[in-house]
């Protein structure tokens, strides 16, 4: 399994230099975008739902203190460290993505559900588990069919027969 240094690295690879807030929030997505496509993670390291949205934790210890980081700041990619159809989950989200600023991802990112129950459910007094995304609030096998209406999607029908649930990531990805 890769890691999210190596999903960084990749990215870096793919679009040179970037800002550590948006380096962060496009692991995030390209983590969201394989747990639902794939019902796997595409690395184990965790997110956990800061101020500005998603980061995960391990990445910021490595980018501490710096604001733009460039291709080769985590060193050169392994050539086995990603495989051709993790590549490909990565490729797709920065298709979409890449021309928005970190500023950008991280608003995106507080309009989901997966950030403002790990961000606010504690805030609130609720019981419930630390500020770490759960991966899981991704994870959806089984989907019948999504309606995306306002940028937003829901799962018309899952294999249980129930509906209408958030799935918890943009239109944009479908």
């Amino acid at each position: 399994m890769a890691s999210i240094t190596d999903v960084a690295t990749y990215i870096l690879e793919n679009l040179g230099s970037v800002s550590t807030m948006k380096l962060q929030k496009l692991a995030f997505y390209s983590q969201a975008y394989h747990l639902v496509n794939d019902g796997a993670p595409l690395f184990p390291e965790e997110f956990e739902a800061w101020a500005n949205g998603p980061v995960a934790p391990d990445l910021f210890r490595k980018h501490r203190g710096e604001f733009v980081i460039s291709r080769g700041f985590f060193g050169p990619l392994d050539s086995g460290a990603l495989s051709e159809a993790e590549k490909a989950t990565i490729d797709h989200v920065l298709s979409r993505l890449k021309d928005w600023t970190g500023a950008q991802l991280s608003n995106l990112t507080h309009s989901e559900a997966p950030w403002q129950e790990a961000r606010w459910r504690p805030m609130l007094g609720r019981p419930g588990p630390s500020r770490t995304i759960a991966s899981e609030r991704f994870t959806r096998r089984g989907r019948r069919a999504t309606r995306c209406s306002y940028g937003r999607c829901k799962i018309l029908q899952d294999a249980s027969g129930k509906g209408g649930e958030d799935v918890g990531f943009p239109a944009l990805f479908i």
